[in-house]
């Protein structure tokens, strides 16, 4: 196996693992929808986001964080996307 062909064996492997991570993601995303239903809250919580994202950024090489910001952007825009579904 070449290099090439291992590290799109590794990124296969992580993919499987990112698409088990979404799932449990977004089941819990649904389940903050119902609590925010239930209690008249909006989608959006920008201070919330805020948080999340300066603590995950502790845990990312500098190198990496301006990458890995566009990832998260990525993952909130469908958590809220879902929610926003959900509570129509």
């Amino acid at each position: 196996m070449n290099k090439l062909e291992e590290a799109r064996s590794i990124i296969q492997n992580v993919d499987q693992q990112i698409i088990e991570l979404f799932l449990k993601r977004m089941q819990a995303a649904k389940m903050v929808a119902e609590y925010k239903m239930e209690n008249q809250l909006p989608v959006e919580d920008k201070l919330r986001e805020q948080e999340l994202l300066k603590r995950n950024l502790r845990a990312v090489p500098l190198e990496l964080q301006k990458y890995y910001i566009l990832f998260f952007e990525g993952i909130l825009k469908a958590s809220k996307a879902y929610q926003e579904d959900l509570m129509g």
